[in-house]
């Protein structure tokens, strides 16, 4: 019998799961977690064999490390309505066993779980395939703490001054930037940071594409996965 711990926020969606599993012999429902402060010692204690945790905004990249460094032996399936590909991307590289969309029915959710508690995954053929073909864009915490500055609106003198660095060494990195992430302007990248400081790392939705941001001509390239150093100040 696989026991699962289930991390939700939602009272109603986790009465739902309980129902479900409840009906099912393989499966053994050791708790519900609604606290992200203490979803690691409830991991700890409970010792799932299967962590089904639905994200939302409280839950970091770094969380999500630290269950797999601290917790080896329960596997991580994330629960998503939807899911950008730089999270698909970063949370596979931490080594989560499945995305699971919240739009499937309970019999592929059970199937899931039965595969991921063999030790198996469970990633649908589009989402991997998407993570497979993407290009990876790394930006350094200097180019990731002049993003999310212009994201406020900063202009380039006010950048400067922040980041304790001449004028024309910022518009050196924007030029850069530019031809990084392939948008064309300022504009675009100021909207580019917008979506990444309002998302966060654990952000849902549309992956961003090369060419998309604003009203960018799209660049008919793979998807890039864009990977920012979170700025934490200057």
């Amino acid at each position: 019998m696989a026991r699962v711990l289930l991390f939700t926020d939602q009272p109603v969606l986790a009465k739902g799961f309980a129902a479900i599993l409840s009906a099912v012999a393989e499966f053994d429902l050791v708790g519900v977690c609604h606290d992200p402060e203490s979803l690691l010692d409830t991991t700890l204690c409970s010792k799932p064999d299967v962590l089904l945790l639905d994200l939302n905004d409280e839950v970091s990249l770094e969380a999500l490390g630290d269950l797999r460094r601290r917790a080896p032996e329960s596997r991580l399936v994330l629960w998503v309505r939807g899911i950008s590909l730089e999270l698909a991307y970063q949370t596979m590289r931490l080594g989560v066993h499945g995305i699971l969309r919240k739009t499937l029915s309970a019999d592929v959710m059970l199937k899931c779980l039965e595969k991921v508690a063999r030790g198996e995954y469970w990633f649908e053929e589009a989402l991997s395939s998407r993570v497979e073909d993407a290009e990876v864009v790394s930006l350094s915490r200097r180019e990731s703490q002049l993003v999310s500055l212009l994201a406020q609106g900063l202009k380039n003198k006010e950048i400067a001054y922040n980041l304790g660095i001449s004028v024309g060494t910022i518009k050196v990195y924007l030029s850069k930037l530019y031809r990084k992430l392939g948008v064309k302007d300022r504009y675009e990248l100021a909207l580019y940071g917008l979506r990444h400081a309002a998302a966060g790392p654990l952000a849902v939705g549309e992956p961003a594409r090369r060419g998309e941001a604003g009203h960018g001509r799209a660049t008919g390239r793979s998807p890039a996965v864009v990977l920012m150093d979170r700025p934490t100040g200057t």
